[in-house]
């Protein structure tokens, strides 16, 4: 499913010129090297481009449309007409100058072999380079003397004659399409993704872009040990993919990985996304609902109006109104030794997929400090309230972050080390102003309060629920006024009890509670004003209406709290504590 849905995808993109058709693919290229009639290097054009990183601006290598790579591995493969320096040059970095002239001399025989026939000017030059370079002396040419140490770092290099790049020339072209007609003698079998009769791939090509995998690329699919094999089938012919299949699925997601616009890294997982047919706007959409910003809140805020409304999406940013029934794909990619694992696929109308995130941010949605305008909270956002903001890796855990990302998808229920990930981290930190970390986020409240309603079918409020009877809400409101006293009583203070016996309070609070409001009596006496005074009896007095005795008990208050009670108890204490500081700043307006 996701080899022929890459494919299809493949094919909207070779219609509109995004990709090279078979036999030809696209490299990063460095540099060209500028040849004379007589084949010798006249000089060395850089190819690197300027390109916009967030703030930074970077040189990158140029995209460009060369023959075919190949799909290397510790062997020696040469390719056409663009290659590295090893291969070209028989120089390289890598301290081995046996295997550099044995490289060089595997593209030596290609290129001879590939060009016997050509006569063009571009084809006798590539020739006569091949025939007459002499690696010795070859590094200590003129031409590579300004940009010699990346010249032989690995970077792929061109060739190019008379101004123009040698693979453009067509009298070599005719050539290239020659050889490969000629050594397509793989077995022929029935794809398994378009099901018809084709040759096999032997070896697929390598993708690229998946963090933590090989630079050089790793593979979707294969097979390379006997207990991987069956009935006699080696390789990739135990999993039979026709030629121009793997050429397209490959294509195909070696285009997504390069898009970063498109493409999101979510722990160590690279995330593709695409339409089947092939409109980039509703790419564009989706890149804006997992990651809102600011200025794209309103948006996100037509987008579910007009979902709701059953109407198509027709923004200032989109042109073309976008079909909520198109079927839009997901796909997750983690990297594996030499091969890529897939962490998640996920397919499904546009509609539905809108409709899951919808009920996500429904389920995010939480009273936020003033100073907070972002009522949708970003999947990567979400991910950063798992993780240490001390520590040097940042990253949230891999396997945890793609459960969460196919649970938003999905409408799935949440992974369970998201919520336990956030309890860990609340019981782990302390308020600290100076390094601007908070021990309860607003982000951490909505994490546990989406989880309690989809997880554990809790109902819970946006803001503070003053009917809920839920006993670990009221102490956690409780735990919050009586916060608020301490503070009233010591204007300043530096810690609270909630530096001291929160975590204590929140897992086992009939031991804790009794010895807060003994405090609580102490901090009382240091009021003055005695309205103030009333006031804090008051709704104290209300809340420990709400705790009841069961039978079987000493004390109203419970021993234990579970996992899930916990959370409720933060949610008590977070709502609390908001309503707090919204009648604080209505005060000072």
């Amino acid at each position: 499913m996701i080899l022929q849905a890459l494919a299809g995808y493949y094919e909207q993109l070779a219609e509109a010129g995004k990709v090279a058709r078979p036999g030809w693919g696209q490299a990063k290229v460095s540099f060209a090297l500028n040849l004379g009639e007589d084949g010798r290097i006249m000089s060395v054009l850089p190819l690197k481009q300027e390109d916009q990183r967030g703030k930074k601006t970077v040189w990158v290598p140029q995209l460009m449309k060369v023959p075919e790579p190949v799909a290397r591995t510790v062997g020696i493969s040469a390719n056409f007409l663009c290659d590295n320096s090893g291969y070209l040059l028989g120089i390289d970095r890598k301290g081995k100058p046996e295997r550099a002239k044995q490289c060089f001399q595997a593209a030596r025989d290609l290129h001879l072999d590939i060009l016997k026939d050509c006569s063009s000017g571009a084809a006798r030059a590539v020739k006569a380079h091949f025939e007459n370079w002499d690696i010795q002396s070859g590094e200590s040419c003129e031409a590579f003397l300004a940009d010699k140490e990346e010249l032989f770092s690995g970077v792929n290099l061109v060739f190019r004659y008379a101004g123009e790049y040698v693979q453009n020339d067509p009298e070599i072209l005719k050539a290239w399409e020659n050889y490969r007609d000629q050594n397509e003698a793989d077995e022929k079998g029935l794809c398994m993704v378009s099901g018809e009769q084709d040759e096999i791939a032997r070896i697929h090509t390598a993708i690229k872009g998946v963090p933590g995998a090989q630079s050089s690329g790793a593979a979707l699919v294969s097979f390379n040990a006997p207990s991987f094999e069956s009935y006699g089938k080696e390789q990739s012919y135990n999993a039979p993919v026709g030629k121009r299949a793997m050429y397209a699925y490959t294509a195909a997601l070696n285009y997504l990985l390069r898009d970063n616009k498109h493409r999101s890294i979510i722990g160590d997982t690279a995330v593709v996304y695409w339409a089947e047919n092939g409109e980039t706007a509703y790419q564009d959409i989706f890149a804006e609902m997992m990651d809102p910003k600011p200025e794209t809140q309103d948006v996100l805020n037509d987008v579910f109006k007009r979902l709701q409304q059953k109407k198509a999406v027709d923004t200032e940013d989109i042109r073309d109104k976008l079909s909520f029934a198109e079927r839009f794909y997901v796909l997750g990619l983690a990297p594996n030794a030499a091969r890529l694992s897939v962490r998640f696929f996920y397919r499904d109308s546009f509609e539905n997929i809108l409709r899951n995130l919808e009920n996500h941010y429904e389920n995010m949605d939480i009273r936020r400090p003033s100073w907070d305008q972002n009522r949708y909270m970003g999947l990567w956002r979400m991910l950063q309230e798992t993780v240490n903001k001390k520590s040097k890796d940042k990253s949230p855990t891999p396997y945890m972050a793609a459960a969460a990302f196919r649970a938003v998808l999905s409408g799935a229920p949440y992974p369970a080390s998201l919520y336990t990930d956030v309890l860990r981290r609340i019981r782990a930190e302390q308020d600290d102003s100076e390094s601007h970390i908070e021990k309860i986020t607003p982000g951490r409240a909505a994490i546990i309060k989406a989880f309690l309603i989809r997880n554990g079918k809790k109902e819970v409020s946006v803001e503070l629920d003053e009917k809920n009877t839920n006993i670990a809400y009221v102490l956690g409101r409780e735990f919050a006024v009586l916060e608020e006293i301490q503070e009233k009583a010591n204007p300043g203070i530096n810690a609270t009890i909630k530096d001291r016996y929160f975590n204590s309070a929140c897992a086992t609070p009939a031991v804790v509670f009794p010895i807060l409001f003994r405090l609580k009596n102490s901090h009382m006496k240091k009021i003055t004003d005695k309205g103030t005074e009333i006031h804090y009896e008051k709704l104290l007095g209300d809340l420990q209406t709400r705790i009841t005795v069961t039978e079987g008990q000493t004390t109203a208050y419970p021993k234990r709290l579970t996992l899930e009670e916990q959370g409720m108890f933060i949610l008590g204490y977070y709502h609390q504590t908001q309503k707090r500081y919204e009648k604080n700043n209505k005060e000072e307006k």
